[in-house]
């Protein structure tokens, strides 16, 4: 499945988040410039490293008027668990049918150890204050993409 085109509006979403609130990505329309960052499962190594990059970037963020989410498929009891221990600043919320995933293009087929599979394709992408995608990140390394994001909300002029 292809993602979104840059420039159309972001398709909009009803997620529960770690606390089992309602966010609903156009209540952020015409505020706040969000990024969204799909990852395939809490507290495994590669999401924790690039979990902990966003919330050591969340000054910086903040500073720019951005709203971050992580998006997976795990249940919402599982996500206070993965903040908890890791400290995270920022809201998780709950795609356990992968619905979002699917309209974000994220969802797809995956190899690990020889074995091919449907899962999250680790992916994240900035919406402008407009409700406007930006920018799709689906190139990047766990431990760097933070900086990554910096850079590109930089270049976008966030």
């Amino acid at each position: 499945m292809a993602h979104p085109k840059i420039g159309n509006l972001a398709p909009n979403f009803k997620l529960q988040d770690q606390d089992g609130n309602t966010v609903e990505l156009k209540q952020f329309k015409g505020k706040n410039p969000v990024v969204l960052f799909f990852y395939p499962k809490a507290m495994t190594p590669g999401c924790t490293v690039q979990a902990c990059g966003i919330r050591d970037t969340k000054a910086e963020l903040e500073k720019r008027g951005v709203v971050v989410f992580g998006i997976s498929p795990d249940p919402v009891a599982r996500l206070p668990k993965f903040i908890e221990k890791q400290g995270l600043n920022f809201s998780l919320l709950s795609d356990e049918d992968h619905a979002v995933a699917d309209k974000y293009g994220c969802w797809g087929m995956k190899k690990f150890m020889g074995k091919e599979f449907m899962g999250l394709i680790r992916t994240s992408f900035i919406i402008g204050k407009d409700g406007k995608l930006l920018k799709v990140m689906d190139k990047f390394k766990t431990k760097t993409h933070h900086e990554d994001l910096l850079a590109e909300l930089d270049e976008l002029g966030i």
